[in-house]
């Protein structure tokens, strides 16, 4: 690849007809992301669910509507990909899980995708690290121990990084364990996120 910047136009191109993880998709691939040059926020989950997969629409399930109520958006500003992209560390539906909800992200996709596409967004200020997923790829050495302790300490990654538990349903116990969250880290993470989009 050349040090010059790549069109994000031929990432979403090339990575929309990507098929490295054809034979392990119980599904097959579809692709499902989002951007534009100008987006300033892209938000990293783990993996489309059954319903993403399907529709081809990022985060068009329950879990998405609880992650634009935490982001105070509606569905249009959500979807505007001039102001924010969509990207998780793994673009297709990886399966369902026997043991319950689904299999994780396919490892291939995040080290592939993840560099180019964010290099192609010279605008891109934050980044919502949503899940345990996207906090072990773009984190590091530097995410804590555990998913709580390092949305904890989410002030440690700020201003690039936003580290966000999942907004699953499955999830509930844990939002009403951590009352933090919901006082300290939403305000937080709306600030930001209207600041950005003006």
């Amino acid at each position: 690849m050349s040090s010059e910047r790549e069109d994000v136009a031929t990432v979403l191109r090339e990575a929309r007809a990507c098929r490295v993880c054809e034979d392990v998709l119980p599904h097959g691939p579809n692709p499902v992301l989002r951007a534009g040059v100008d987006a300033r926020i892209l938000i990293v989950g783990q993996a489309p669910g059954w319903k993403v997969h399907t529709t081809g629409i990022p985060w068009n399930d329950p879990s998405g509507d609880r992650l634009r109520a935490w982001m105070n958006l509606d569905r249009e500003t959500f979807y505007d990909e001039t102001r924010i992209a969509i990207a998780p560390i793994a673009f297709c539906y990886p399966g369902k899980d026997p043991r319950g909800g689904d299999l994780p992200p396919r490892p291939e996709c995040a080290p592939l995708w993840q560099p180019r596409l964010i290099a192609a967004l010279p605008r891109l200020e934050l980044i919502l690290l949503v899940g345990q997923h996207a906090q072990r790829y773009h984190l590091g050495p530097t995410r804590r121990r555990t998913l709580t302790e390092t949305v904890r300490a989410y002030r440690d990654h700020l201003p690039r990084f936003l580290p966000l538990p999942h907004p699953s349903w499955r999830n509930n116990a844990w939002l009403a364990r951590n009352p933090w969250f919901e006082t300290e880290l939403l305000p937080e993470l709306r600030a930001r996120v209207h600041a950005l989009l003006g």
